[in-house]
């Protein structure tokens, strides 16, 4: 007998697909969603997920190993779609035997799709549109991730309620939807449950978690923070299609638009590529979040953190987020 029967009962087709207790995803989180919180998180009946972000492949081979180490339950891969060694990624995640890997931002490049479920292993999806959600769902996608602009990191120009709106009725019956951004409580994820979705995907709540390497300064800007300091980055130049991202507003939000200006220039005078633009772009952030998270840069770092990042307040164990969530959740179904 389970203790949340309602909960578990409307996400049972996602926890049947995770192989997880609850079908509660950490978000990616680039140097936070390492070998310690991914492995917490799936111990605590979570589905744990690392960020590979712009980790070689050998990187990424140390740290799959590493997560194995630390918990017998399963986890996921997140690969980013424009790493210029995706393949070489996908090899690695082979040789492990991972059995979900997430596909981000950006269309998955031919034949990934394909590689990924060559192992036996399930392939998660993000889409910005319910045309495009419908295209990869039919290209080989097991499980598709709905993100709303309220979350952290980078993000697209719709909110989480419009887009819950949106594709759950059209997708939820035949497809696996899990509902993402700014989820802070559990009456959020018991509203999208009821709409369809078969689980809901957090970062920032889980950034903080008493698991999380993120370093003690990082952690203390958002306690500090209210949802309205997660402010969006602006984009200077059209032709850059610089993903906007979500961070907590400092000195580092002011340099990433000059980075984009250093960019834009490049693009003009010295006849840059587009991918290698966005490349460089993408390695700026993998830079600035490492001085943040790692180092405690809070000042030149990037904080990205998402619009919950208010009902952030202090350091808890993963277990006892975890365990918050599905009360509140169930207390929720509960009371309908």
């Amino acid at each position: 007998m389970t203790a949340f029967p309602k909960t578990s009962a409307l996400m049972k087709r996602g926890t049947d697909f995770l192989g997880s207790e609850y079908a509660i995803l950490c978000g990616a989180m680039s140097w936070v969603s390492e070998r310690g919180l991914v492995s917490a998180i799936s111990n605590a009946g979570g589905f744990g997920v690392i960020a590979c972000g712009a980790m070689t492949p050998e990187l990424l081979d140390t740290e799959i190993a590493a997560t194995k180490a630390l918990t017998a339950k399963p986890f996921g891969v997140n690969l980013i779609t424009m790493h210029p060694q995706l393949f070489d990624l996908i090899d690695i995640c082979a040789k492990h035997g991972v059995t979900h890997v997430v596909l981000a931002g950006g269309i998955p490049p031919k034949g990934s799709v394909e590689a990924i479920k060559a192992f036996g292993a399930k392939v998660i999806v993000f889409a910005p549109t319910l045309a495009l959600a419908k295209k990869l769902l039919r290209s080989g996608g097991d499980a598709l991730v709905v993100e709303g602009m309220e979350a952290g990191g980078h993000i697209g120009p719709v909110s989480t309620s419009v887009l819950a709106q949106e594709f759950l009725p059209e997708l939820s019956e035949d497809h696996l939807v899990f509902v993402a951004g700014g989820i802070g409580r559990g009456e959020a994820i018991a509203g999208y449950l009821e709409m369809g979705a078969v689980g809901v995907q957090l970062g920032t709540r889980f950034a903080c978690a008493t698991e999380s390497i993120a370093h003690p300064n990082f952690k203390k800007a958002f306690f500090r923070a209210n949802a309205r300091d997660a402010v969006a980055s602006v984009q200077v130049d059209p032709r850059l299609p610089v993903i906007p991202v979500r961070a907590l507003k400092n000195k580092g939000t002011e340099e990433f638009t000059a980075k984009q200006r250093e960019v834009a220039g490049l693009l003009d005078s010295e006849g840059l590529e587009m991918m290698e633009a966005q490349l460089q772009i993408e390695h700026y952030w993998a830079g600035a979040l490492r001085r943040a998270v790692i180092d405690g840069d809070v000042e030149n770092g990037s904080l990205m953190a998402g619009q919950s990042v208010g009902m952030v307040k202090a350091e808890e164990p993963v277990a006892d987020i975890i365990a918050e969530l599905m009360t509140q959740c169930e207390a929720a179904l509960a009371r309908r």
